[in-house]
């Protein structure tokens, strides 16, 4: 757990993105708390006709797009999305794709939206990053989940026709911790607006929207509650100039802007939701956005799939496929294995999305984490499948005369997923505070220094109660009434396995608890690997279920179904079993020690020998001051062309 997000901090981002009404039942918050509830995932609700109708049509046309139309060499070697594929795009409706119809969109629902960003993500990544950033976290979603109808009626038509949008939240001096937003959004004196001022970093599509959501600190004064607010700010706006176009390792053409915001005048109606909400509406919605990065992970791993065999069946190595050798072997089986459970995790998840009858949260911010995770593994396999061919360009092996595999362009772009829409480390902080919501809780009114000693007994007969009735439950299962899991068939026995390592689960997150209380928080390591176990344990969960879908839905592919669904299982099963061995097998205090130590320059002599490449003298991370009207040394453009068009 990152040092500067605590027990408050994580409870604060928590509890600010819970809507009142979201006391829906959650499967993934349940798996920690040995409560498996399969009903709430099994059987899965048959897609909608019409729904599927109009998303196959959709992805139909996208694909033939995709294929006569883009060149993604193009854009690796330009680093740029021509203005041709973005009107394209525009043409198509792929700017308005979850939009529903009545505001000018597809309507499509998020099984097909996320379907239709795994089919371009496999072209180019930078694409679906474009479409994902425009309308997963930018413009659209916010509207629709807090925007006022006259808001809805003037904008959402622009973004799915015109507008490209932008969200801008990150900032130079903060990082991952929205809390700590520096720029502000000052209320003019005759109340028809605020004034701007601060710097925003890694806007993805940030210098060429036409709009972005900015997320703003109003100050609190008379008449106004103040706090984190969420505008919507026309990037030809006075006062807003991209500072910087970001290059990156991969993902070579998308837009990401430095932007600065220097008296910029934003009216009061283009206020999203109420003041002061604007980290709510930030968080809300990340939470299905989030779905947009699992999608392009399982995606891309299914492709790894194909090029896997393709490639180890043709290239042979002593006398006979390397694809046949046992280690090659393995890595093709771990890719294609790891390809169906990722696919069966995205499914499940859009379902619960399109449903609305569970809270998604903790199974999208899984889903974002276990995608991400995964994913990077399997083109690291795909890598060492391919060997030298994968690590040469795709340019490089066309030139030769062979075909142009992007091997190594996937890796460059995967690797960007475990860092975008909360690292690794951040959501490991989001689902632990969320799933052990009830444990942190306890544990942080009973060891919190302002709390009086009234407040900590009454906090303490809480806790008696709370676990006099919870912790017994664990031995036996939900209601102590031992279940049948005959109607999954052959895959009934790792259902079995999700419901006992459930139980176990919880029971050492309570040892956890138990033995460290309050400080709990401080063992990131501990808690990330029970997080990692919960996600193994919905990922199973997520391919038994799917598997029945899958059948149900291609009975001929019954066998084959069943057989991908198994080995995904098999290989799950293991990485829980060492997971949970290292809960208490491992080296997590000494290793906290030496890097403690490395931080304080106690083996900087281990650095003697080298020259550091580094260019300029800069500092690597900049002070909070940069955000608070520091100029930065850059060519400043306008932000924007009002056109939308990439240029």
């Amino acid at each position: 757990m990152p040092a500067d997000a605590g027990y408050k901090e994580a409870r604060a981002i928590s509890e600010a993105a819970r809507e009142k009404d979201w006391k829906l039942p959650s499967f993934g918050k349940g798996l920690y708390l040995g409560d498996f509830q399969p009903d709430l995932i099994s059987p899965q609700p048959e897609l909608a006709p019409d729904a599927v109708e109009k998303g196959e049509r959709f992805l139909a046309a996208l694909g033939a797009f995709l294929q006569d139309e883009v060149d993604p060499q193009a854009i690796e070697r330009e680093g740029r999305i021509s203005d041709e594929v973005i009107a394209g795009f525009k043409e198509l409706g792929a700017l308005g794709m979850k939009v529903p119809e009545e505001y000018g969109g597809l309507g499509l629902s998020q099984v097909y939206y996320n379907r239709a960003l795994g089919l371009v993500g496999t072209w180019h990544s930078s694409l679906s990053t474009l479409l994902s950033a425009h309308q997963s976290i930018g413009l659209a979603q916010p509207l629709l989940l807090f925007g006022s109808e006259e808001q809805k009626r003037e904008w959402l038509p622009k973004v799915c026709t015109s507008h490209l949008s932008a969200f801008a939240l990150t900032e130079p001096g903060v990082g991952s911790d929205p809390a700590r937003v520096t720029t502000t959004a000052t209320p003019t004196e005759d109340g028809a607006g605020y004034v701007l001022n601060g710097r925003k970093l890694w806007t993805t599509n940030g210098t060429v929207a036409d709009v972005l959501v900015v997320l703003a600190k109003v100050p609190r004064s008379e008449g106004h509650r103040g706090g984190i607010t969420a505008f919507i700010v026309p990037a030809a706006t006075d006062g807003v100039v991209v500072e910087a176009r970001i290059e990156f390792m991969g993902l070579r053409g998308i837009e990401n802007s430095q932007t600065r915001y220097t008296d910029a005048f934003v009216p009061s109606e283009n206020v999203i939701g109420k003041e002061g909400h604007g980290l709510k509406i930030a968080l809300a919605t990340l939470n299905t956005g989030r779905l947009a990065l699992p999608a392009i992970c399982a995606s891309v791993s299914k492709w790894a799939t194909k090029v896997a065999r393709e490639f180890a069946s043709q290239r042979v190595q002593w006398g006979k496929p390397i694809g046949e050798h046992d280690e090659v072997a393995q890595r093709i089986a771990f890719i294609a294995a790891t390809a169906f459970g990722l696919e069966a995790m995205l499914d499940v998840t859009s379902r619960l999305a399109d449903e609305k009858r569970n809270d998604v949260r903790i199974e999208a911010a899984i889903a974002k984490l276990y995608g991400s995770e995964m994913g990077w593994q399997v083109i690291d396999q795909l890598m060492q499948v391919c060997g030298g061919r994968g690590y040469e360009t795709a340019a490089s092996l066309q030139a030769r005369g062979l075909r142009g595999v992007p091997v190594e362009q996937a890796m460059r772009d995967m690797r960007v997923n475990r860092i975008f829409e909360g690292s690794t480390e951040i959501m490991h902080l989001i689902v632990a505070r969320e799933a052990m919501d009830q444990h942190l809780k306890v544990a942080g009114d009973l060891m919190a220094p302002d709390v009086p000693f009234a407040g900590k007994a009454k906090a303490l007969g809480k806790t008696a109660a709370f676990y006099a009735s919870w912790y017994p439950r664990l031995a036996l299962g939900r209601g102590n009434v031992p279940r049948s899991y005959a109607a999954y068939g052959e895959l009934a026995g790792h259902m079995r396995f999700v419901e006992r390592t459930s139980r176990k689960l919880a029971r050492s997150t309570f040892y956890g608890m138990a033995r460290w209380q309050a400080g709990t928080e401080n063992h990131g390591a501990f808690l990330g690997r029970i997080v990692d176990i919960g996600a193994e344990l919905f990922a199973i969960s997520s391919a038994v279920v799917y598997a029945q879908t899958a059948i149900r839905e291609h009975p001929e592919r019954t066998a084959e179904t069943s057989e991908l669904a198994e080995a995904f299982c098999n290989q799950a099963r293991l990485r829980t079993e060492r997971l949970f061995h290292e809960l208490w097998s491992n080296a997590d205090t000494p290793n906290h020690r030496l890097a403690l130590d490395v931080l304080k320059g106690r083996h900087a002599w281990l650095e003697e020998g080298i020259i550091d490449p580094s260019a300029g003298d800069g500092p690597m991370v900049p002070s909070a001051d940069i955000d608070l009207g520091i100029p930065v040394a850059a060519l400043a453009t306008p932000a924007g062309t009002g056109t939308g068009t990439g240029a």
